[in-house]
């Protein structure tokens, strides 16, 4: 399986594609020149090295997501708990939650969430 993390830089570019996708190459281009100052080629560059980690497409001159952005970051949640935990959600929920607190509404939608995987 392709390497599925990105570079900081790399992630403001996916932004933009999840963002307006289906999007031109082209205006692509021109969006990236804009917020992230870079020239076509660069755009294209690092394109063609996401489509080829399988994130993204480009068909026809049209870019468009092969993973949605939730998937993406996801499966990077899921990579964290397994590398730095074991596997285990509640090791990093217990980890978490050392540092920060839970407001009442995080705390309501985490028990939605735990209730409806029970039911599903």
């Amino acid at each position: 399986m392709p390497e599925m993390k990105l570079a900081v830089v790399e992630s403001h570019f996916a932004d933009i594609i999840w963002k307006n996708e289906p999007i031109p190459s082209r205006e692509l281009a021109k969006i990236c020149e804009q917020e992230l100052s870079w020239k076509r080629t660069t755009t294209y560059t690092v394109l063609k090295k996401l489509c080829e980690r399988g994130i993204f497409q480009n068909n026809d001159g049209i870019v468009t997501s092969v993973i949605s952005k939730q998937e993406f970051y996801g499966m990077q949640g899921e990579k964290l708990v397994d590398e730095a935990f074991d596997g285990s959600l509640p090791a990093f929920i217990a980890a978490f939650t050392k540092r920060k607190s839970l407001t009442s509404e995080e705390i309501a939608e985490i028990r939605l969430m735990i209730d409806s995987a029970e039911e599903g």
